[in-house]
């Protein structure tokens, strides 16, 4: 017996055939009639046992499936008689796996600490089926973009000697002998070292930042991917950006169309998305914003409140370029028409999706990164090894690093980024 998966019914019109998963629904309709909604992964399908056809032996099977159990049924699909489109499979046997008691998670509404709790569970349901779904779409959609662009995997260390946004955020551990070890916040400052041997270059993996935030943004454990490529100026950096996130919309929305049903998506806001993004300047941005009511001054990081306001009935993402020094990393690259300033940038996503994309060109000058960490009171000694990079063979590069969940959040629609990573990591939530 063959055994395929929901997603490829279409192609087995009229062959029995096997699959493998559970029971999602259940509902009688006769003492010789049930249906069962099975799922496996790929999809869900409607299945129909009938017990003149299956027999009484087999019946009995279906009469003790509940939902979650694990199963495996046989089947003969068929166009369903009054969905354009759909499928249903008509049962001819089925073996349980598994039979499930009463499943936790049902169908009324529960509080977000419950479903938290019971995260383990919850993933089985059809809303987090899709988020998970287009969370996979979208990252390899970003390594897609990245490696037709000559980006080059490196994989950055998760232990560091070193801190790259600041130390107030860090997860402490120890580490043997030498001391401490802090969890990597970014890749970056690994990333530019591998610009000289590769090229460009890109890690993607998980990061953490102990902020004490309760915001819908923020996680202490996350996914970050982060970029670096050599002889590539702010203007290009944005460009490449740009070109990446329009990348990731097209191919969501390709690839993802039951998905976004599913989490009833306005696909056409997305569709709009897909354009070219505006470019604005710091002080551009205040102005915009003070015109609008807000009490933002010109020296200040912009909040929530504020991202929203910027990008209020705007279709498409903004970019924020060249902020003030003193709000943002020592590592970026002063303008050169402006010294107050640096050549930075921060994307900011419509309906209230917030930043999703930090870039900047780098410092490149020995002497000029020297005194901007010395400024500051970094300690020099630890960062001897990131100094060397502008000493053997210094080019103009740029980077920029995207967060995965918020990112996700976006395309999805959905709120809250603890939906669309599968265990979140939060202040007050470590379990399960």
């Amino acid at each position: 017996m063959k055994h395929i998966f929901v997603q490829d019914i279409k192609d087995y019109l009229n062959e029995e055939v096997q699959l493998k998963g559970w029971v999602r629904n259940y509902r009688k309709s006769s003492s010789k009639l049930r249906f069962v909604i099975f799922r496996d992964g790929t999809g869900d399908v409607q299945t129909v046992a009938f017990k003149p056809d299956m027999g009484e032996e087999e019946f009995e099977k279906v009469k003790s499936l509940t939902i979650e159990s694990s199963v495996k049924i046989t089947g003969i699909p068929k166009k369903h008689d009054k969905r354009e489109g759909e499928f249903e499979i008509q049962l001819t046997s089925v073996e349980p796996v598994n039979i499930a008691p009463e499943y936790p998670v049902s169908k009324k509404e529960h509080g977000a600490d419950f479903l938290l709790s019971n995260r383990h569970l919850w993933i089985r349901s059809k809303k987090q089926w899709a988020a998970l779904r287009v969370r996979h779409t979208v990252y390899f959609a970003i390594c897609e973009y990245l490696n037709s662009q000559n980006f080059i995997r490196f994989d950055s260390p998760i232990l560091t000697p070193n801190a790259c946004e600041g130390t107030t955020t860090l997860f402490e551990v120890p580490y043997f002998d030498l001391g401490s070890a802090f969890l990597s916040q970014s890749g970056q400052l690994y990333l530019e070292p591998g610009i000289t041997s590769l090229g460009r270059v890109y890690d993607f993996g998980p990061v953490f930042r102990a902020e004490k935030s309760k915001t819908r943004k923020h996680l202490t454990e996350f996914w970050m991917m982060d970029a670096e490529a050599a002889y590539v100026e702010h203007k290009e950096n944005m460009a490449i950006q740009e070109g990446m996130i329009r990348f990731v919309i097209k191919t969501v929305l390709e690839k993802c169309k039951k998905e976004l049903s599913v989490l009833e998506r306005d696909i056409e806001k997305l569709q709009k998305a897909d354009a070219p993004f505006k470019v604005m300047t710091h002080r551009e941005v205040i102005d915009y914003l003070r015109e609008k009511g807000s009490e933002i001054s010109y020296d200040d990081d912009l909040g929530a409140a504020d991202e929203a306001l910027l990008t209020e009935g705007s279709d498409v993402p903004v970019f924020i370029e060249k902020w003030p020094k003193d709000i943002k990393a020592f590592y970026m690259k002063r303008d050169p028409e402006n010294p107050d300033l640096v050549l930075g940038s921060d994307l900011i996503a419509p309906e209230e999706f917030g930043e999703i994309i930090g870039g900047s060109e780098r410092e490149d000058n020995y002497r000029a990164l020297l005194e901007r960490m010395e400024k500051e009171n970094m300690p020099i000694e630890d960062y001897q090894w990131y100094l060397d990079v502008r000493k053997y063979g210094s080019v103009p590069h740029s980077g920029f690093g995207v967060g995965l969940e918020r990112l996700v959040s976006w395309m999805t629609g959905i709120r809250h980024i603890r939906e669309v990573i599968p265990f979140p990591r939060m202040i007050y939530r470590l379990k399960p």
